[in-house]
């Protein structure tokens, strides 16, 4: 089984995280979206609420899972069986930063391979960061997020 895992901390989750995922649905037999903690973040939206609603998008789709975990990525990948990474790039930034990661994580799981997917155009100016900063101010993101979010806390 070609087993990828998508891991970030989808706080919160995005059309764009979606359309990765569909995409990558097509390449492998099974995608674990692997939930993280940035230890570096403090989150918007609790992990296991996330886990939750990304469950609820993909409940007619046996092949894509969600896992909520913690430690290293290349890790869990082992511990799962994915011996592949799926990851989405926007622009050139988010390759800098991504074949960073990609090269620690095939020091620590030399068997772990990272497939790259371009993100769609129409969904490229999407990142949680911007949808995080709008929902916190009571605007509207139905438009980025394929799920409704909570009230905002006050």
């Amino acid at each position: 089984m070609r087993i990828a895992l998508f891991p970030g901390s989808f706080d919160p989750f995005t059309n764009g995280h979606l359309d990765v995922v569909r995409r990558g649905a097509a390449l492998f037999d099974e995608v674990i979206i692997a939930i993280g903690n940035n230890s570096s973040k403090q989150r918007y939206l609790p992990v296991e609420q996330m886990t939750e609603m990304i469950q609820a998008v993909f409940h007619d789709e046996p092949r894509v899972s969600v896992r909520a975990y913690k430690g290293l990525t290349a890790d869990f990948a082992r511990e799962v069986g994915a011996r592949f990474l799926l990851r989405g790039l926007r622009n050139t930034t988010d390759f800098e930063y991504e074949n960073t990661i990609a090269q620690a994580n095939r020091h620590v799981n030399p068997e772990l391979e990272t497939v790259f997917l371009i993100t769609s155009p129409a969904l490229a100016a999407i990142s949680s960061t911007i949808i995080r900063e709008i929902h916190r101010f009571g605007g509207n993101v139905n438009d980025f997020v394929p799920f409704r979010l909570p009230a905002p806390a006050v």
